[in-house]
């Protein structure tokens, strides 16, 4: 999801609620703590330097005691408005920061009520440079005798 997206759908929303992937909710209480544009400047394993941008939230529980706070549409529309014009942001990428055991770094999504955290992975980013061998299909030997078999001569998988 990008910011442009996220500017869209906070008007209609009476509250903003987060959700991880597996179901739970960020307590209702959580702070919007930062937003920021990152920017990550790297040379990958096959020696492509790549630049990413992306516009960061930080979400953070408040204390313990602090169960009557909940960020507002309008509140979170503020935030992102002075950071666009404190910090020259402009549309890209949102990654979301959100502590569990360790600060997990996630994508945003809609699911039409909250936003969704999105698990994201590490990969490999020049797997051809780097010797990682491609994956074959694997197929069931019942296969090889059949008129219709899953393995043609020009499949590449024999």
């Amino acid at each position: 999801m990008t910011l442009e997206q996220i500017k869209k759908i906070l008007p209609g929303l009476s509250n903003v609620e987060f959700q991880l992937e597996n179901g739970t909710f960020v307590p209702k209480h959580f702070h919007v703590t930062e937003i920021g544009k990152v920017t990550k400047k790297f040379i990958d394993c096959g020696g492509t330097v790549r630049t990413e941008e992306k516009i960061n939230f930080q979400l953070w529980n408040g204390n313990d005691d602090d169960y009557e706070h909940r960020l507002k549409p309008g509140k979170l529309l503020d935030i992102i408005s002075l950071a666009e014009k404190q910090l020259g942001i402009e549309n890209a990428e949102i990654e979301v920061e959100y502590q569990s055991t360790t600060i997990g770094k996630y994508s945003l999504d809609f699911n039409g009520k909250n936003f969704i955290l999105k698990n994201t992975l590490t990969a490999c980013l020049a797997q051809d440079a780097c010797g990682i061998p491609v994956k074959k299909e694997k197929i069931r030997l019942q296969y090889l005798g059949e008129k219709e078999s899953r393995c043609t001569p020009d499949s590449g998988c024999c």
